[in-house]
């Protein structure tokens, strides 16, 4: 689990830097400066249809997953539908090429009936680069967050041989690429790669994970056959600068095993953050967090109770990327100053990355995945709200 995750941690982080300035193509044609005015230009909002085949790529980092998956075969089916942005509204839109969100449904099979036939609901955003109305060719960048089921999970007595999930119901996590090519006004076919992550976040374990690297194929149907308008304003310089945040997470984490109990843990967190045009934000805090465990004697021993066993944190640095004027993505990279063995806090660094939305005015929710060198400790659902600084004038 342990390297594996570690590609993850790096494909996600990689993710926040590379978004900024590319992403997801979902939906071929578009409307670039140096296209012919004479397009026929459409203002409505595309619908857009995808069926997508994957097969292969399972990444067995550890002993455990290469038990459990030994002969597996890995295929699945995506079936995605999405909703063009258009001219008019949010200004990210116009910052990321008017990007396209939806949903989509996914379903899959190993050949093993002690891993199951996960299947997935998600949402997901996709990003064009550098479009042009004219152009055959053009490529897919997407992330997608969503939650699955019908996974076989391990049990000792009735299903001893699934070593790497010990859920039905997982996170699912996908990053993926596409190049296309149109075949007509209405469709286009395509091919490319993924990345998937299904995790419990250490909620039950065993909790190793399933990685996945599938190639994909795709077809794709828009039924208006329009070009859709993509022309851009000129935006004037991001007028937020400093702000301050606070959050409140909490979630739940089994230690061991051989004890079932699952332990509550929190997280209190404030960070100042600066704005780097609209897309970032950089900033410096630090969290404290809680574990019920200290107070498990089997767990905490001789440290039992104590405000030592109970507490832990340190400084982190703070890292937003902003997807809508609501939707971000958020990380941490931070260093315990005090951190507890007993808690699985074993590692000097621990991360976060997860989505947050602001739900009203400067209040907002997510959840975000905590882990150790790549290895999750826990999933945090997380409130919040953020104060701007800015002076008043």
């Amino acid at each position: 689990m342990l390297r594996s995750l570690k590609l993850f941690f790096a494909i996600k982080l990689l993710l926040i830097f590379v978004i900024g300035r590319s992403f997801a193509q979902f939906h071929p044609r578009y409307l670039a400066v140096d296209d012919s005015l004479s397009t026929d230009i459409s203002e409505k909002q595309h619908f857009v249809i995808q069926m997508e085949h994957e097969s292969g790529g399972i990444l067995a980092g550890n002993e455990r997953a290469k038990e459990s998956l030994r002969d597996a075969y890995y295929n699945a089916i995506n079936l995605k539908l999405g909703w063009q942005t258009r001219r008019g509204g949010d200004i990210y839109h116009q910052l990321y090429n008017y990007p396209v969100y939806g949903v989509g449904l996914y379903s899959s099979t190993f050949g093993l009936d002690h891993v199951g036939s996960p299947y997935a609901v998600y949402g997901f955003v996709s990003i064009p680069v550098r479009p042009r109305v004219n152009r055959r060719w053009n490529f897919n960048y997407r992330i997608s967050l969503g939650l699955s089921g019908r996974f076989n999970p391990y049990n000792e007595d009735e299903n001893p041989f699934n070593l790497i999930i010990g859920t039905k119901n997982n996170v699912f996590i996908d990053v993926g690429g596409q190049v296309n090519y149109t075949l007509s006004k209405h469709f286009q076919v395509g091919a490319g790669l993924a990345f998937h992550h299904f995790s419990n976040g250490a909620l039950r374990l065993p909790n190793t994970g399933v990685n996945l690297l599938p190639f994909t194929a795709a077809v794709t149907y828009v039924p208006n056959a329009n070009t859709f308008d993509f022309r851009k304003q000129y935006l004037a310089p991001n007028p937020k600068e400093d702000e301050l945040q606070f959050s409140y997470a909490f979630g739940l984490k089994q230690l061991e095993e051989e004890n079932p109990r699952k332990y509550f843990k929190s997280t209190l967190g404030v960070f100042w953050s600066r704005y780097l045009g609209y897309k970032w934000r950089l900033g410096l805090g630090g969290n404290i967090f809680y574990s019920a465990s200290a107070n498990d004697p089997m767990v905490a021993g001789d440290e039992e109770g104590t405000f030592g066993a109970l507490f832990s944190g340190g400084p982190a640095f703070y890292i937003d990327h902003l997807l809508t004027s609501r939707l971000f993505l958020n990380g941490n990279v931070g260093y315990y100053l005090h951190r507890n063995d007993f808690n699985r806090e074993n590692k000097p660094m621990f991360l976060r990355i997860g989505a947050r939305y602001y739900v009203y005015k400067d209040f907002f929710a997510g959840v975000s995945i905590k882990a150790h060198a790549g290895k999750a400790d826990f999933i945090e659902w997380t409130t919040g709200y953020t104060l701007d600084l800015r002076k008043k004038k």
